[in-house]
This record gives C-alpha cells, structure tokens and sequence, in this order.
C-alpha cells in the first residue's frame, strides 16, 4: 500500500502504537480476554466523551451508524425533532429523522456559519422531543456551541442529542456539563484509529425513551445485552474485535496526553497552520471564534485548480487533503488537524508541498507556522 500522510477530513494518521495493537492475535468476540478490552474501552470513552454514563461504546460501525443508531432507538415516528443544518451533516441527519418519520423542524445558517443559539432556542419554544445539532461540522470547520440547549430541551422533558464525530478529542467537549444526553462519534477522526467504529453514548434519560428499533443491526436493547455485561454477554453480532483494540490503544494515548493539553495544542496546531496559509493566499472560511479546530476549511486563492493541485500533492507528495462540497465545491479544502496531524511535522511537510505546487517560495508561510507553534 502507498504511504500518506492523511490531512483530509479523515481518516487521520494512525500512530504506531495503534497499528501494532491492531495486529495483536485476534480473539472471539465472546472470549473473557476481549470481555476485559470491552470493559476498558467503555472506561475510556466515558473518560474521553466527559460523562459518566453507563452506556458508552464502540458501535461497530462507522460514525454513519453512530447516527443510525441514535435515529432508530432514540426518535419515534411522529416526534417533532429539531434538526440544526448549516452543512452536510446537519442534511444527513434531517433526512435520517425524515426517514424515520419524525417532523423535522429544520434551523438553519449558510454553510460556513454557526447556528445562532437564539435560533435553536425559539425553535424549542413550542413542545419537541429531540433537538439535534452538529458540535462539529466536518464539511465547513464549523464548532456549534452548546450553551443553553440543554436548558431549553428541559423545559419540554426533550432530548439534546449532538453529532461529535469530528470534536471528540480535538475540541473542547463536556457531555455531562453540556447537558448532553446522546452522542456518537468516529474513530477515524481525532482518535487517529482506523475507520470502522463509532463511538456512541447515552444517559438513562434517553435510555427509558428506548423503542423497538426498525433495524435489527442497530437495536440498542440488543447491543447492550452484549456490551454490557450483568450476569454474562448475549451474542448479537461477531464484533470487530481487532478494532476494539485499536481504539482501546487510540484512547489511552488521548488520556495520557490529556484532554486539556490535547485541546490546547489542536488549537494551537490549527491557527498555526491557518497563519502559514494565509502567506499563501488561502483564507480560513469559519470566522473567528467560530471555527473547528480539528478541521481547517480554507478558500482557494485565485487561479488554483482544486481537483489537479489535490491530485498533486497525493500522487508527488504522498498528502491527502479533502475536496469541499456543497457551495464551496470547487473553491475550497478541508484540511485535517486530527491528533497526529496537529503537530507541526507534518504541517510543514504540507506546506511545502503546496508551495511547491502553486511554485512559490514557501518561507514567509514556514516562518508564521513556526511563529504559531513557538
């Protein structure tokens, strides 16, 4: 397989430690060694997701089943669900709920803007079962704050549930202190694990809103028998296990950084490489205070061909960066400042790159990305 340095919006790159845990002799899925990698990896994702619920764990799928997973056992058919959208994933959500039956009360911003609370707060004003937003829009670099959804879901006994596949452990996040009562993930993103799992918790106030879900794969009432493990686990899939010790290894280097370090020095990583481009003409498109850390969505500069320059770095440099969407297809990217890609090594490996490829000196840019991360 070819060597990459990942940059795109993922998946990220994949420390050693992971890989080689990832290679360990692979276990069934009912064996008591992997019923103990189980019981740790749900101790670190509660560690991770800042909650103490009991329910935390990998649904073995991608962050796409997180959000299937949420939709079919948390949402009834008829349920008015507040759904924010200000990019592709707050789409994708609407028409899973949509899917599902729900009446979607759809809040908006442009692409490229956080939702104004305010907004989502006089949507709440009339009964609603569930408000749903995206904590971090992969597809525009855009953080949507929590403050005051919580207080606004109790007021009508609803649920605030958050889509954090891109945040969780790159930008700042407190489920239990945000008043969070579902969330899935990824483990492809900042956990810097392989695509295949999706991180998933909820609180026993969701839990007792659990019906008979329309899929049989994705039945929480199901998984849980196996996940949690009162009394002896009940089959109901062959878990990916070698995943599950990957992630087990993922999250125990996010904790021995730090969640707090880790923060700071994904902020740090993002506006370090927001000033080095900028000398090379590419303009972060989130506005201050609003932006992704993990993720950079800058503007091209006139006159560069997005899908060649992308096909450059990949094919000449070995740097996968990713194509934006939507209204910005075609004129913008997505840069991954994910874990490993938060560090300034390989951000200077891209910037050379790129300057490479426009054909033009990339010093001034090297020297505001070292000025960033000094």
């Amino acid at each position: 397989m070819p060597e990459r340095l990942l940059l795109g919006s993922g998946p990220s790159p994949v420390p050693q430690r992971v890989l080689d845990a990832l290679a360990q002799p692979t276990l069934g899925h009912l064996d008591p060694a992997f019923g103990q990698v189980m019981e740790e990896v749900a101790e670190l994702l509660r560690a991770t997701f800042g909650t103490q619920n009991r329910t935390a764990f990998p649904v073995s799928a991608t962050g796409s089943g997180g959000m299937q997973t949420m939709v079919d056992n948390l949402i009834r058919p008829d349920d008015r669900v507040i759904c924010g959208v200000h990019g592709l994933f707050g789409e994708r959500m609407a028409d899973a709920l949509t899917r599902r039956g729900a009446d979607v009360v759809r809040v908006e911003a442009e692409w490229g803007r956080a939702i104004p609370t305010e907004r989502l707060v006089e949507a709440a004003r009339e009964p609603f079962a569930a408000l749903f937003v995206v904590h971090g829009e992969t597809s525009t670099g855009i953080a949507q704050p929590l403050d005051a959804l919580a207080e606004a879901c109790a007021q009508h006994g609803a649920l605030l549930l958050i889509d954090c596949v891109t945040s969780l452990a790159g930008q700042p996040l407190d489920l239990d202190h945000a008043g969070v009562d579902a969330a899935f993930s990824g483990s492809q993103k900042c956990l810097n694990c392989p695509p295949g799992l999706a991180p998933f918790t909820a609180n026993e106030r969701a839990l007792e809103r659990l019906q008979g879900s329309p899929s049989w794969y994705f039945d929480l009432r199901a998984v849980l028998d196996y996940w949690q493990s009162d009394g002896g686990r009940t089959y109901h899939h062959t878990a990916p296990t070698n995943m599950v010790v990957a992630l087990r290894e993922a999250l125990a280097i996010v904790q021995e950084e730090g969640l707090e370090p880790r923060w700071a020095r994904h902020a740090k990583a993002h506006e370090a490489l927001r000033s080095s481009l900028a000398q090379l003409g590419f303009e972060r498109i989130a506005p201050d205070g609003e932006q992704l850390h993990p993720l950079l969505a800058v503007r091209l500069p006139d006159g560069v061909d997005d899908a060649g320059t992308r096909g450059a770095l990949l094919q000449e440099h070995g740097i996968e960066v990713a194509a934006a969407s939507g209204p910005f297809a075609g004129q913008a990217w997505r840069i991954g400042v994910m874990g490993e890609g938060a560090r300034k090594p390989a951000q200077e490996r891209l910037v050379r790159a790129i300057a490479r490829e426009l054909d033009v000196d990339a010093t001034v840019a090297l020297d505001a990305l070292q000025d960033g991360w000094a």
